[in-house]
């Protein structure tokens, strides 16, 4: 191709509008990757403004982590962190009362009284007692987490490390005592079972605070209920007539009692009124025998007198014999005569 004078100009348009085209271009995308800045950066703020901020509710309390490391842990309500994962909150809901129940399952969750059991609860509720009985006892754990943080980091499985400590402390309480001694003192049994388990989890620095243990059936194995069933109603047929008998003791020892305290008053009584008569008559005596000593002629017919005036009015039939007569008198009948005149007779 040849050059031509004519095109110069045209070849120097060409190249300013290459260079003009090259310079918006340049300037186009400039402006762009700015906007894209822009934008990423507005993204970023935006998602680390939504993550920085979260909410602790009422009865929970908010475990923060920064990188993995225990960094705090925060009360109810509006708190902020560092976002992007540097901060992690784990909530932990520290006023739920949660239940773990031993030796029977729920049938259906939320339905009271329905209960089942499968060779699992049956290991659990087969417990020996320190008679060397068999005692099939079921019973609940109801507790809550008191501190999140030895909660999610004392322990690595609670709810498995609550069940086994309570299978162990069970035992031990029912290996301790008589077969009757758990099942007349069930409300003794659940304050040492859950002191017993609270001593413990502590010393684990577990987190966990036992709300109750209770007992809920403790019976015999159904291989000797009914013959525990008979010692039951043979310990109560006991219990009746011990009760009968106390019964009757109670109602007539004190009647014996007030019955010999009664003789034994009346015994007194004949006691002094006898001593009392025999010193009257004593002092009587002693005044008739002072008199005697003074006028015995007149004291001997005095008390000869006085005798025939007590026993003439307890005769009935009198026969008055004399010497000088042959023939007995007529018999006087005292009957019709007045007993004071009959001994004036």
């Amino acid at each position: 191709m040849s050059w031509d004078p004519r095109n110069q100009g045209n070849e120097k348009d060409i190249e300013e509008v290459i260079r003009q085209a090259k310079s918006q271009f340049e300037s186009i995308k400039h402006r762009g990757k700015g906007l894209w800045t822009l934008v990423v950066l507005v993204l970023v703020i935006g998602i680390g403004a939504l993550t920085s901020a979260y909410t602790i509710q009422a009865g929970h309390r908010g475990v923060v982590l920064r990188f993995g490391k225990f960094a705090g842990v925060v009360s109810p309500g509006l708190h902020f962190k560092i976002p992007f994962g540097v901060d992690r909150v784990i909530d932990v809901h520290t006023e739920k009362v949660e239940t773990e129940t031993f030796g029977f399952r729920s049938a259906n969750a939320g339905v009271r009284g329905k209960s089942r059991k499968d060779p699992e609860t049956a290991n659990e509720s087969m417990i020996l007692t320190g008679d060397l009985n068999v005692i099939d006892m079921e019973w609940i754990v109801q507790y809550r987490r008191q501190d999140p943080r030895k909660f999610l980091f004392s322990i690595h499985d609670p709810v498995q490390t609550i069940r086994d400590i309570s299978e162990t402390v069970a035992r031990q309480i029912v290996g301790d005592r008589s077969f009757d001694y758990v099942l007349q003192n069930r409300e003794e049994v659940n304050r040492i079972f859950q002191d017993d388990l609270q001593e413990i989890l502590d010393g684990y620095e577990s987190g966990i605070k036992i709300v109750s243990v209770r007992l809920q059936n403790v019976v015999p194995p159904d291989a000797v209920k009914s013959a525990f069933n008979e010692v039951n109603e043979a310990q109560q047929e006991k219990e009746r007539l011990i009760n009968e008998a106390q019964e009757t003791y109670n109602r007539e020892i004190p009647k014996a009692r007030g019955e010999a305290d009664r003789i034994i008053n009346s015994a007194r009584g004949y006691a002094l009124e006898r001593v009392n008569k025999a010193k009257g008559e004593t002092a009587r005596f002693t005044d008739v025998l002072k008199e005697y000593r003074n006028a015995k002629e007149v004291t001997k017919k005095r008390l000869y007198l006085e005798t025939y005036r007590e026993i003439i009015p307890k005769a009935k039939n009198v026969y008055v014999v004399d010497s000088k007569q042959k023939t007995i008198l007529p018999m006087l009948d005292l009957d019709k005569l007045g007993s004071k005149s009959g001994g004036e007779q």
